[in-house]
């Protein structure tokens, strides 16, 4: 029986999600999710349950409602690592979700990195 697409798509992100938690040794998550239209970011730490900074395309201040290509998801990866500078956050464990590194989800990692997260 054949699974459905979006049924793969959980399958992955659940399977990333279990392998990230055997290794965050009580880091915060940097977590992404991509729509067709925006992409956005969370830094989430898993011990209190709470995000402790986020950005994303939908955000006014960025001009890049339903803007969904490289050079937005590179914009929202160095205003990420800015707002975990200034909350204190330093290393993450990076989490893709189901989505395939590369892209927009690369761009963002790589702009983050660059911002000084480290991961």
């Amino acid at each position: 029986m054949a699974l459905k697409k979006q049924e793969l798509f959980q399958k992955r992100r659940l399977r990333v999600r279990n392998k990230l938690k055997a290794m965050s040794n009580g880091r915060p998550r940097l977590s992404v999710h991509r729509s067709s239209k925006n992409i956005s970011v969370q830094i989430i730490d898993d011990l209190n349950g709470v995000t402790v900074a986020s950005a994303s395309t939908l955000e006014k201040d960025f001009g890049l409602v339903g803007k969904n290509n490289v050079e937005a998801a590179a914009k929202i990866g160095a205003a990420i690592a800015e707002r975990a500078k200034a909350a204190g956050v330093e290393e993450v464990v990076f989490d893709r979700g189901g989505f395939i590194f590369h892209g927009k989800v690369k761009a963002l990692a790589d702009a983050a990195r660059e911002g000084g997260l480290k991961f």
